[in-house]
C-alpha cells in the first residue's frame, strides 16, 4: 500500500493539477486512497487528498464518521462560503475547531473555517455537480481544498495567530500539550 506523505515534502505545498482523464488509472488511485483513509489511525482519517499520497491531482475523498460512505470530489472549487456572523473577533477565534492532518502527525491547532460552503466538483465519471455543504463536512472540505491548493492547516493556524498542540499519552490517557512552534 502507498504511504501518506509527510511534511516537509514539497508536493504538500504545491498546487495540484486538474484531473482530465476519468479512467481506470483514476479508479485505481481512488481505490488506493480509500484503503489508506480506512486504516488511518492517530488521528483517524476523515479526509485525504491525492497529493497526500504523492499524486498531484485535484482530488480528495471524505469520510466524516465511521458510518459515513466515502465520498469522492474531483476538481473541486469553492464557489461560495458563508461564515459565522460575529462582531467580536475573539468570538470567531474561539469558535475554531481543533484540526489535525495525516501529513503532520500528532500536531493540532484551532482553525476557524466557514460554516457553509458551496462546492462545484466532478464525480468519478466526470459529471459536474454543485452542492452546498455545512457542518463538520464543510470543515473537512475546506481543509482538503487547502491541500489541493498547496496550503497546510498549520499555515491557517499561523495566519489566525493560533497555537499548536502535540498529542500526549500519560498513563494510557490521551491529551494535548501546547507547543511553542512546529
Amino acid at each position: 500500500m502507498i504511504a501518506i506523505v509527510h511534511v516537509p515534502n514539497k508536493i504538500l505545498n504545491t498546487p495540484t493539477r486538474e484531473v482530465k482523464h476519468f479512467d481506470k488509472k483514476l479508479e485505481r488511485l481512488v481505490s488506493e486512497m480509500k484503503k489508506i483513509l480506512l486504516v488511518a489511525q492517530k488521528p483517524k482519517g476523515v479526509g485525504l487528498s491525492a497529493n497526500q499520497i504523492g499524486v498531484s491531482y485535484s482530488l480528495f475523498i471524505t469520510r466524516p464518521t465511521a458510518k459515513s460512505k466515502i465520498r469522492v470530489f474531483v476538481n473541486p472549487k469553492i464557489i461560495n462560503q458563508v461564515d459565522e456572523s460575529s462582531e467580536n473577533e475573539e468570538e470567531i477565534k474561539d469558535d475554531g475547531k481543533f484540526e489535525g492532518c495525516l501529513s503532520i502527525p500528532n500536531i493540532w491547532g484551532h482553525v476557524h473555517r466557514a460554516r457553509e460552503v458551496t462546492l462545484r466538483y466532478q464525480d468519478m465519471k466526470g459529471e459536474k455537480h454543485e452542492e452546498t455543504i455545512t457542518g463538520f463536512l464543510a470543515h473537512i472540505v475546506q481543509h482538503e481544498i487547502d491541500h489541493i491548493n498547496g496550503i497546510l492547516f498549520s499555515q491557517r493556524v499561523l495566519e489566525q495567530k493560533g497555537k499548536f498542540f502535540r498529542s500526549t499519552f500519560d498513563k494510557g490517557k490521551a491529551g494535548l500539550e501546547e507547543i511553542m512552534q512546529l
